[in-house]
């Protein structure tokens, strides 16, 4: 079988795939006890005169997809199973997944426009990007001196970053710079609260940038250390057992400089498990780091997840998650395509 009939094939079970998770993703929520988000509280909002409090319940059940008429009687009607899924399908496949519970507002809205989908993809991107360059430039030297002090002190470091808890580093990190280094230096937050006052905002992108850098730093510094022990490892795994390989003992025999052997011989071969880790790594990227967010407050998708679940927000929950699955599943198959491109030797069948 040739790329293209692969592509095919793999693009038909991708679409498979895709199905069975929209519809997972709403048995799961189906069979979440208690009621759904802010329907709950629709009848104590003080807000509403009393003579109007059903017709708002109920039109705000509509619009949450939870009523579906009335009868002949004028009683409410609520959605059937069949009909609540066939609004929730099209929802997802269209990517216009309502409003949410919690703000009534649409969730792309929130989403894109709030500015939480920018502060993700600014913090999961620059962590994952550095940890997974630290991660591999570490490995090759781990690796290139096994067994040495160098070599364990490596492994020991990444081992140990890699375990500890999120939570535990963010505030040791908090600890570290904030209370004993600087006092001065934000914990918390994306920007500056008094630049909510359009008078006390800045009207230059070379002061956003600083200040900016200055609320990254913590929580980028965190999943960093989190995640580039994970990638250390695995390029080391990698390149040891790469750098056993005869074609490396020729490399070497006819002079080629060790810089060339590592990084154009071995770690070349030695890239497809490294693929296939960065890619996972990038497709969960618009889940966030709903831990490190939250203990940061940082505005990002992780922490708009968080208050989800906390308030019960069902729409939000559905399209966060199916987002993520939509991610991992892509990045997937980039990876299996990227195979073929960085190993000739891979038929696909």
């Amino acid at each position: 079988m040739g790329l293209r009939g692969y592509l095919v094939k793999r693009s038909i079970n991708t679409v498979i795939l895709i199905l069975f998770v929209i519809t997972l993703n709403f048995v799961i929520f189906e069979l979440l006890p208690g009621t759904q988000g802010s329907v709950a509280g629709l009848a104590e909002n003080p807000k509403i005169p009393p003579e109007r409090k059903q017709q708002f319940i109920d039109s705000e059940l509509t619009r949450y997809g939870l009523l579906c008429g009335y009868d002949s009687n004028h009683n409410p009607i609520p959605c059937s199973v069949w009909e609540r899924f066939g609004k929730y399908f099209w929802a997802m496949v269209t990517f216009n997944f309502g409003n949410s519970f919690q703000t009534g507002d649409p969730i792309t809205q929130d989403m894109i426009q709030s500015g939480r989908l920018a502060n993700t993809l600014l913090l999961i991107g620059v962590s994952s990007v550095i940890a997974l360059a630290l991660g591999i430039f570490l490995g090759v030297i781990s690796a290139k001196k096994r067994g040495s002090f160098i070599d364990s002190t490596m492994v020991t470091t990444s081992l140990v970053t890699f375990s500890l808890p999120t939570f535990w580093m963010a505030m040791v990190l908090v600890l570290v710079f904030v209370f004993w280094l600087n006092p001065t230096w934000p914990a918390s937050g994306v920007t500056p609260a008094n630049w909510i006052d359009p008078k006390l905002a800045p009207t230059s992108i070379w002061q956003v940038i600083p200040v900016r850098l200055q609320y990254l730093f913590l929580p980028a510094l965190t999943l960093t250390l989190f995640q580039y022990g994970g990638h250390l490892l695995l390029t080391r795994a990698t390149m040891l057992e790469a750098l056993s390989e005869d074609y490396i003992t020729t490399a070497r025999a006819k002079g080629l400089p060790e810089r060339t052997v590592l990084y154009k011989h071995a770690l070349k071969n030695a890239s497809l498990p490294i693929v296939t880790s960065a890619a996972l790594n990038f497709g969960f990227i618009l889940s966030g780091a709903i831990i490190t967010e939250t203990v940061f407050a940082w505005d990002g998708l992780g922490y708009w997840l968080y208050n989800a679940i906390n308030w019960k927000d069902i729409p939000v929950m559905q399209a966060m998650f199916f987002i993520i699955a939509l991610c991992v599943i892509v990045a997937n198959f980039g990876a299996d395509v990227l195979y073929g491109l960085l190993d000739p030797r891979i038929k696909y069948e």
